[in-house]
């Protein structure tokens, strides 16, 4: 059969990586689609010595390999959220397939991008764009299709993930794991996208539209991250038995979604608490195959490269198929996508770690207690310290599932307190179950 040629906009890590794999895998990759794929031309700014283009087209002009009239896919590995989607819209517009690992770009205009694609005709695979090496994607769309997906939770962020491992396992400080991480490679100068929880909030956005049949609604994720995390929360929740994770948590209730990224306290006993380094997982569960677990790397060349080869692979196996007949983007046939509510994180039930210092005075625990009784929050476990040299302890407590904002009244009043120093910290705990 006719060879299927692509086309790569972009040699940086992924790219290299993905370009690498279509060479070096070229025969195994033949074997699984019954014809040949070959990099028909390369749009890059630079060369990359990661990959030898010696033998290969490249172009200055990323816009070369879209106007092309001899590539079948494009694949798009530039990032950001202008030039791509113009060059994802062009390329569709051109009736050519296009692979991506843009998380930024589908969770914000996905909605668009893929109604233009099912009106030309062409797919839009998108496997790369969470969780690198992880077939996320494919699991939830298409090997989990038989179940009605309850929730999913995920440490979909590596570079928070090694931070918040550092600090549970060393006892380090935010700040300095933080140095590491950008030092290691993990992290960016300005790291705001990981330890501020976008970059993952980015990627639920895309889990929850296709584990719930939702249209892609970025700007409806709750996001807080975890630079105000201290070695104190650390300690405190290691002695309760949990683990603070960054987690992206996507949950079907009676009410509605709720999407939402932030610090989570997950028992110890749960196999996502013992996630750690830069290491990716997700916890999906359907009505009836219970909870899974997949896991891996969730960035690097070769690993995100792997689920961008992947994806060529899928549109090479379709490309004479009915487009009416494949695998929808979003999981959902796109007439039939739900309009349920996503929850405004006030609406949101869990459990509550609160750290406070208080000072040790008759009848403040009691004031406390009071306070978290008539807002209706119930009390698992309570840790005070005894008191040291000054006459202020710390004071944790662990709460039951309680609404947000009766959490959020409680806060206020007993921030206002006399006898209780400064502003509490809050993280939430997930059961996972």
């Amino acid at each position: 059969m006719k060879p299927v040629k692509v086309g790569i906009c972009g040699l940086g890590t992924v790219g290299s990586g993905s370009f690498n794999i279509l060479r070096e895998n070229a025969e195994e990759i033949t074997r699984r689609v019954g014809r040949s794929i070959e990099i028909e031309q390369v749009g890059a700014r630079r060369d990359n010595p990661s990959a030898d283009t010696s033998a290969t087209n490249v172009t200055r002009n990323i816009f070369d390999v879209v106007n092309n009239p001899e590539i079948d896919i494009v694949i798009e590995l530039i990032g950001g959220t202008t030039i791509a989607k113009e060059l994802v819209l062009q390329a569709i517009e051109n009736q050519k397939h296009v692979v991506t690992a843009n998380k930024a770009l589908i969770a914000e205009h996905g909605n668009e991008i893929f109604a233009k694609a099912q009106e030309k005709g062409v797919m839009v695979a998108f496997e790369a764009a969470v969780a690198g090496g992880i077939p996320i994607i494919k699991t939830v769309r298409e090997g989990l299709s038989a179940n009605k997906i309850d929730w999913l939770a995920g440490i979909i962020n590596g570079t928070g993930n090694f931070i918040m491992t550092e600090m549970s396992d060393k006892g380090r400080a935010f700040d300095d794991v933080l140095k590491e991480a950008q030092a290691l490679g993990y992290a960016e100068a300005d790291p705001t996208f990981d330890v501020e929880g976008i970059d993952a909030a980015h990627k639920l956005t895309i889990l929850a539209s296709i584990a719930f049949g939702i249209p892609l609604q970025f700007d409806r994720v709750y996001t807080e991250g975890i630079s105000q995390i201290t070695e104190k929360d650390v300690s405190f929740s290691n002695q309760l038995g949990y683990s603070i994770k960054h987690l992206g948590i996507a949950r079907r209730t009676a009410k509605g979604v709720e999407l939402r990224v932030h610090p989570t306290l997950v028992s110890k006993k749960q196999l996502l608490a013992n996630v750690n380094g830069v290491m990716n997982a997700v916890m999906v569960k359907g009505d009836a195959v219970g909870p899974t677990l997949t896991y891996g790397a969730g960035a690097g060349a070769l690993a995100t490269g792997s689920s961008v080869v992947a994806d060529i692979i899928d549109v090479a196996r379709t490309l004479t198929a009915d487009p009416d007949n494949r695998v929808p983007h979003l999981a959902f046939q796109a007439n039939a996508l739900s309009d349920l509510e996503v929850l405004d994180i006030d609406e949101v039930e869990c459990g509550f770690f609160l750290n406070m210092t208080i000072q040790d005075r008759a009848g403040v625990l009691a004031n406390i207690t009071q306070i978290l009784s008539t807002n209706g929050i119930s009390i698992e476990s309570l840790i005070q310290q005894e008191k040291g040299v000054s006459d202020s302890v710390p004071l944790v407590v662990m709460t039951h599932t309680v609404a947000e904002k009766n959490m959020n009244a409680a806060i206020a009043k007993i921030e206002a307190l006399p006898d209780v120093i400064g502003k509490i910290q809050r993280i939430r705990v997930e059961a996972l179950i």
